[in-house]
């Protein structure tokens, strides 16, 4: 199941976190947006941000969509879903990287998060004007074309085993594309920004604090339950990438009910568990990315086992019940500021 249906379809997207920064900050440059990859990018260069500078990140998000798209008929990942059943692809070395990534979550979520979802992403439709519930014989047969056990990654490139697959890299790449800024910025000799995708936040640096002491920036985590832009606390963070994954993000509603877009790969329905958000506090974004995704398909208890697995990666659950678990190293980091919620243990 993916946090969004299709990666980088015209849609509108709304952000995931609030970001909270000194506006008495000093910048050379505003922070600069631009519609790339589905949705919404800024990124804040604050002292350092030049035309020239913004330029060379936008390119460079241009580029990666037109690898990673499911949505332009010309991009790298379109001709490998054409090519389905009909042997390997040669790709090139960044989409096996993601494609390798995206294959190492499948396994360690048990196909939670899972790489050839775009036959079921695509039936509901979730995020586009023509979002519904399907038949139940379209879901059947959008989910016996969903296995990434049927996804082959080798040297000689990449192969879906039939005709019909169709990958779907919507909970991973954005989080690669955010890891790329950085890389771009730390190669450029700039020390503090904030690059936002669509939600996914990057936060290199600290923000100028007294002298030239640098502070964690300040993140604000949505209210699941709250209207857009209310945040039920506060993430500080230096050099790490946030991620959410919650009900609220986009869906439709039918019948009195309402349909989001992370969609089991058991059933092929929306998921359904106690989970109203999950937030991932990673050093890379590409890890972030994945697991706000796979924790929150698979429920309480085998997210907060797989959590405790992975060394260095951090994770605030939010509950339907309004309670909120952070994992050890979260504690440290999040501040709790809505009444409405309470922390595990209080």
């Amino acid at each position: 199941m993916y946090r969004r249906a299709g990666f980088l379809s015209l849609r509108g997207v709304v952000l995931i976190l609030s970001l909270l920064v000194c506006s008495a900050c000093g910048r050379s440059m505003p922070p600069q947006s631009e519609f790339v990859l589905g949705t919404v990018c800024s990124i804040n260069l604050f002292s350092r941000g030049t035309p020239k500078r913004y330029e060379r990140l936008f390119r460079r998000l241009r580029a990666l969509e037109e690898i990673f798209s499911v949505n332009l008929d010309y991009s790298e990942l379109s001709g490998v879903n054409r090519r389905a059943g009909m042997g390997r692809v040669a790709v090139s070395p960044e989409l096996k990287t993601v494609l390798e990534a995206s294959f190492h979550y499948a396994e360690i979520s048990g196909g939670a998060l899972d790489p050839t979802v775009g036959p079921l992403v695509s039936l509901w439709g979730i995020g586009t004007e023509r979002a519904h519930i399907p038949p139940a014989g379209g879901i059947e047969a959008a989910l016996a074309l969903t296995d990434y056990r049927e996804l082959t990654i080798d040297e000689k490139g990449v192969s879906l085993k039939r005709q019909g697959m169709a990958l779907d890299l919507g909970s991973i790449a954005k989080g690669y594309a955010a890891d790329e800024l950085a890389r771009l910025c730390r190669e450029d000799g700039i020390k503090r920004c904030i690059i936002d995708l669509g939600g996914n936040i990057y936060a290199l640096g600290g923000r100028k604090g007294a002298g030239k002491s640098l502070e964690p920036w300040r993140i604000g985590i949505q209210d699941p339950m709250g209207l857009r832009g209310d945040y039920l606390g506060i993430l500080k963070v230096i050099d790490r990438s946030v991620v959410t994954s919650g009900v609220y993000e986009r869906f439709f509603e039918e019948g009195g009910k309402r349909y989001h877009h992370i969609l089991s790969t058991k059933d092929g329905m929306p998921v359904e568990n106690d989970f109203l958000s999950v937030t991932v506090i990673a050093e890379k974004s590409i890890d972030a990315d994945a697991l706000s995704t796979a924790l929150f398909a698979l429920g309480r208890e085998k997210a907060e086992a797989l959590l405790a697995s992975l060394p260095g990666i951090e994770a605030i659950f939010v509950y339907s019940d309004k309670g909120i678990r952070l994992s050890p190293g979260a504690k440290a980091l999040f501040e709790l500021r809505s009444e409405q919620y309470r922390l595990a243990g209080d």
